[in-house]
């Protein structure tokens, strides 16, 4: 694989041309982006899936809700909809797709909508729910809407000024539109990480004077969830365990369980996979499996032997706190 990427290296060049071309346009204002009267909260990255925006829209939303009315939009990726959907007690997982489902079904106090024109989505949330705030999930790169703030999220192991574009490399957005963000978060972060390294990446990646780097880093819960109710992860030691993981990235929670001295073997699918008869088949014949938030959305109507670990963003330092206050200051100013 790694040499399939170095020999597609002229492609990835004429994409980078693509789109620093296409930002220079919206740079120099022949493209518009579109500002709206609702506080509106980007949460992106610059690079393909794997850095942890289901977890900070999350995040977000457990500041937020308790004190303003919130809503998402998603483009709700690989979802088999089409246009504006607003999420009701019928709605499925096909409709809106995994990561729009997954927080629906975790936080019925908010409004969770689907449109793939980031403008015409928020504004039939304008018109019909009327929200103090709206999280838009993976927009950093959509560019017709100007957000009142944007969070980047880039990840410890693969930041994205070390990165390169696709399909060499995991950019799809120019290194430089990262002067854009509000806030850049560094993620999956080894809990350990000292503030002198802290300190080398907040210089790589030179922030301006508007913008926080911040730190954070992967916790996962002690109980492991299924149908009927839940577990410590130790029950899973002396088990027979099929780990199913559609995500970019694994590699945190397979590392996690084998620090946890969880034996298992790993069925790893592309990001978004929507499983198969013939796959599902075989998963309801394997003792135990475990997989990720995200997947068990896609899963828990056809699998009884299926269980999931949740996942959520903790910061090092006092990071949460500023980040709180900097989202405070945004909804009173």
């Amino acid at each position: 694989m790694q040499l399939l990427r170095k020999l597609l290296f002229p492609i990835s060049v004429m994409y980078a041309l693509v789109v620093v071309v296409r930002n220079w346009l919206y740079d120099i204002g022949i493209f518009k982006s579109q500002t709206f009267s609702t506080t509106t909260i980007c949460v992106g990255n610059l690079s393909v899936g794997g850095t942890g925006k289901t977890p900070m829209t999350e995040f977000l939303i457990r500041i937020m809700a308790p004190r303003y009315k919130v809503a998402m939009l998603s483009r709700g990726y690989k979802r088999k909809s089409t246009g504006f959907v607003l999420a009701n007690k019928k709605t499925t997982v096909g409709e809106i797709g995994d990561e729009p489902f997954q927080i629906f079904s975790k936080f019925p106090e908010i409004t969770v909508a689907v449109d793939a024109h980031r403008q015409h989505g928020i504004e039939r949330l304008e018109q019909e729910i009327k929200p103090d705030v709206i999280l838009l999930d993976d927009a950093f790169q959509h560019r017709k809407v100007s957000p009142s703030y944007s969070i980047l999220l880039t990840t410890y192991d693969n930041l994205y000024m070390e990165d390169w574009y696709l399909p060499t490399g995991d950019l799809r957005d120019a290194k430089y539109a990262a002067r854009r963000a509000n806030c850049i978060v560094v993620t999956k972060c080894p809990v350990t990480l000292k503030q002198e390294e802290q300190a080398v990446i907040k210089k790589k990646i030179d922030p301006k004077e508007h913008q926080t780097v911040l730190f954070a880093y992967l916790t996962y819960a002690e109980r492991v969830i299924g149908k009927d109710g839940s577990v410590f992860l130790s029950f899973f030691q002396d088990k027979q365990l099929s780990l199913v993981t559609g995500i970019a990235d694994p590699k945190p929670l397979t590392t996690y369980l084998k620090r946890n001295n969880i034996g298992f073997e790993h069925l790893a699918y592309g990001d978004h996979h929507f499983f198969t008869k013939n796959e599902l088949e075989v998963l309801k014949k394997k003792p135990y499996v475990l997989t990720t938030e995200k997947d068990y959305v896609r899963l828990k109507d056809d699998l009884d032997n299926l269980w999931y670990i949740p996942v959520s963003h903790s910061f090092l330092g006092n990071g949460e706190v500023i980040l709180e206050q900097a989202l405070e200051g945004l909804m009173t100013r």
